[in-house]
C-alpha cells in the first residue's frame, strides 16, 4: 500500500484490503485457480461524501492452459472533481470462434490461441453537477495467433487473424448519480464515448468504436433493488478480431460463451433484481436480450439472443457493498456458471 500512497501524492485512507484464493469454473475457462485482491480507500481521511475508490488485481490460470493477469480500478478524488479509471492486462488465452454474425454456426466452432496486452486509461473531469467530460486512451497488442489455416478465420477473412496492434485516443461524456461504485441502490449512469484508432498513433487497423452505456438503479421494496442496463458497442471501419463487439460472458447475456456471437456491432438490454436475505447473503434473478450485426439495421428482433438465470451474493464488505457473486445463466443452447468479484453492472 506504500506504493499507492506515493502514486497519489498523500496518505490515502485505506479502508479494506482483501486477498482471496480463487477456485472457479466457467464455460470459457473450465476450472481456474489463482488469487484476487481488492483494496477500497479514500484519498482524504474522513471524506464521507466522495464515493469510495477501489483497485483490484487478478492472476488466474485455468485447466485449459489459459493465463490472465489484470489490474483495474477507479480513483475518486475529493469532491469527485476528478476520477481516474484504468485497466491493464496480459492474457495468454486459448479460445473458440464460431464465425461472424447472428447466424454463426451452432456447431463446428474452431479453437485458436492468442496472446494479448491491453491498456485502457480514462481520466474524467467534473464540469457540472454529476456531469463529467473525459479523455481516454486504449492500446491493444494481439500476437502469437495460432489458428487452423483454411478454416473459419480464412473463409470469413477476419481482420487481425495474423496478429496486430491498435492504439488511439478518445473522449467521453458521463452523467452519473449512482450512490456507490460497487453495487448502487439508486441513481443513474448515462455514458457515451468515442474511440478512434488511427495510423497516426501506430494502429495497424483504422476504425472507430462508439459505446453507449445507460444504467438505472431503483430501490423497490426495503433494500431490494431493480438494476437496468441498455448497452451498445458500435464500430465503423476495418475492425480486427479481438476488437469486434460481442455478446456473452460474465457481464452480459450470461450463459453464452464470451464471444459466442461477434460482429462489428452488438447491443443488449438486461435487468437484475437483487434481494438481501440474511447476514452477508443475498440472491438475484436476471434476464437479458441482445443481438449482433454488421450494420446497425441488423440489431433487430430477428434471431434475437436471450438469457436468464439467478445467483447468490456474498458481501465481502457490507459497508462498501463489495460482493462476491455466483451466477448461473441459461440461454437457447448453453448455460454458464460464473464466480466473480463485483456486480455484472
Amino acid at each position: 500500500m506504500d506504493k499507492l500512497k506515493l502514486a497519489i501524492g498523500g496518505p490515502a485512507n485505506i479502508r479494506h484490503v482483501l486477498v482471496l484464493p480463487i477456485i472457479a469454473r466457467s464455460i470459457e475457462t473450465g476450472w481456474s485457480f489463482g488469487l484476487a485482491s481488492a483494496a477500497t480507500f479514500h484519498l482524504k481521511k474522513g471524506d464521507t461524501v466522495t464515493r469510495t475508490s477501489n483497485a483490484q488485481a487478478l492472476a488466474l490460470y485455468t485447466t485449459r492452459d489459459q493465463f490472465v493477469t489484470a489490474l483495474n480500478g477507479s480513483i475518486y478524488f475529493p469532491g469527485e472533481r476528478f476520477i481516474f479509471n484504468e485497466q491493464l492486462s496480459y492474457s495468454s488465452f486459448p479460445d473458440n470462434f464460431w464465425g461472424l454474425g447472428k447466424y454463426a454456426a451452432d456447431s463446428g466452432e474452431e479453437s485458436y490461441k492468442y496472446k494479448q496486452y491491453y491498456i485502457y486509461l480514462h481520466p474524467q473531469f467534473l464540469v457540472g453537477r454529476n456531469l463529467f467530460l473525459g479523455i481516454l486512451y486504449a492500446y491493444q497488442r494481439v500476437f502469437d495467433v495460432d489458428y487452423a489455416r483454411g478454416g473459419l478465420f480464412d473463409k470469413e477473412n477476419v481482420p487481425g487473424r495474423y496478429g496486430y496492434h491498435v492504439s488511439g485516443p478518445g473522449a467521453s461524456v458521463t452523467f452519473d448519480t449512482r450512490n456507490n461504485a460497487f453495487a448502487p441502490d439508486r441513481g443513474v449512469m448515462l455514458q457515451f464515448y468515442i474511440n478512434p484508432y488511427i495510423s497516426f498513433f501506430g494502429s495497424d487497423y483504422q476504425y472507430t468504436n462508439y459505446v453507449i452505456d445507460l444504467r438505472r438503479f431503483m430501490r423497490i421494496y426495503r433494500d431490494q433493488v431493480l438494476a437496468l442496463q441498455v448497452w451498445g458497442s458500435l464500430n465503423s471501419g476495418d475492425v480486427p478480431l479481438r476488437s469486434l463487439a460481442y455478446l456473452g460472458g460474465a457481464n452480459n447475456l450470461r450463459g453464452y460463451y464470451a464471444g459466442r456471437y461477434r460482429d462489428k456491432n452488438a447491443a443488449a438490454i438486461q435487468a437484475e433484481y437483487r434481494i438481501p436475505l440474511w447476514w452477508h447473503f443475498g440472491v438475484v434473478g436476471f434476464g437479458s436480450i441482445g443481438n449482433v450485426g454488421t450494420e446497425l439495421r441488423d440489431l433487430n428482433l430477428e434471431s434475437l439472443k436471450y438469457s436468464f438465470g439467478g445467483g447468490v451474493r456474498l458481501a465481502l464488505n457490507q459497508e462498501e457493498r463489495l460482493n462476491l457473486r455466483l451466477d448461473y445463466g441459461i440461454t437457447q443452447g448453453s448455460q454458464g456458471f460464473y464466480l466473480q468479484l463485483g456486480e455484472a453492472f
